[in-house]
């Protein structure tokens, strides 16, 4: 048995170890909605992934990996940089900074920023249920190191530690997260195959009330079923089992002319909210060292407002 066959076989016993330990947690319930805290490690970061439905954990090859997929900034020759925002309904807002960096020593390291600002709410009592003419404020942070590096030629694996906090007013719950992923390439086609735990970590405490984080584990593929000089293509394919809803699906298509325009497509399925997601992108050099792209991406959102998102990448 060859060690690629070996990798294969590993892989596939992660996945199957890391899926029963998660199964306890929907052991009593199909659904287990809203029964964890810190529900922002949930969010997107990237506009490149949501445009192709969020199923970005087989490819990360960007500064977004450190949030998807840690195992994935060994693709990155460069240094780079990322920043992104989403523009939610009701005034909310939400802002990512991602930086990756190739080490002379070998590995690369990552670094995250990731917070949630719900805006000023109006505070509703029993008397005045429409609001008293006071506001209060929620917000959610979460500061992220990563470091990954190749284990054989095709296989490599990326750890992220995560430091989150949540103030609700003048209350606050803070703690730990972790993120393991690995990301596996067959040598076909580019066809990979990943897996990722994210945000395991112990209870946290806001006030008097224990609560678990939203553990997820994602396992998922992507191969190119475009490769011309000119013309690309990738499609995407993941699946989701988080630790309070139900299984959920995405798949996703990234067409990338000439290395400039960029168009992508995908869905979700199994979604409470959200389904069609598309996108696009330029990228285009600044100087001889240094490449931008910018990327977009819009999400129906079925009865609220569509969403949108905007990113900017800097690799140098």
């Amino acid at each position: 048995m060859n060690v690629h066959r070996r990798f294969l076989w590993f892989i596939a016993a992660m996945a199957v170890v890391l899926g029963v330990a998660t199964t306890p947690h929907q052991a009593l319930a199909q659904d287990k909605v809203a029964t964890t805290g810190m529900q922002f490690l949930e969010i997107g970061v990237s506009a490149r992934a949501d445009g192709m439905g969020g199923g970005f954990t087989a490819i990360a090859d960007d500064a977004s990996a450190v949030y998807y997929n840690p195992a994935g900034m060994v693709q990155l020759e460069n240094s780079q940089v990322m920043l992104s925002y989403i523009d939610y309904p009701v005034d909310i807002t939400y802002s990512f900074v991602g930086a990756v960096l190739p080490l002379r020593a070998g590995g690369h390291l990552g670094f995250g920023y990731f917070g949630l600002d719900a805006g000023d709410i109006p505070r509703t009592t029993y008397s005045f249920p429409y609001g008293d003419g006071t506001t209060f404020g929620a917000k959610n942070y979460a500061l992220s190191v990563s470091y990954a590096r190749f284990l054989t030629d095709r296989f490599s694996v990326g750890v992220t530690f995560k430091l989150v906090d949540e103030l609700l007013e003048t209350e606050r719950a803070s703690g730990w997260a972790m993120d393991v992923g690995t990301i596996y390439n067959t040598g076909f086609r580019n066809f990979k195959i990943t897996m990722i735990i994210a945000n395991f970590g112990p209870n946290l405490r806001h006030i008097e009330e224990d609560f678990p984080l939203p553990i997820d584990f994602r396992f998922g593929g992507a191969m190119d079923i475009i490769d011309q000089e000119q013309h690309r293509a990738v499609l995407a394919v993941e699946g989701s089992h988080p630790s309070d809803n139900r299984e959920r699906y995405t798949t996703g298509i990234e067409y990338i002319f000439s290395e400039f325009a960029t168009f992508r497509i995908g869905n979700r399925f199994e979604r409470d909210l959200g389904g069609l997601s598309l996108g696009g992108g330029i990228g285009f050099d600044l100087s001889e060292k240094v490449r931008a792209r910018f990327d977009y991406a819009y999400q129906d959102f079925d009865e609220l407002d569509n969403i949108q998102r905007f990113a900017m990448t800097l690799d140098f």
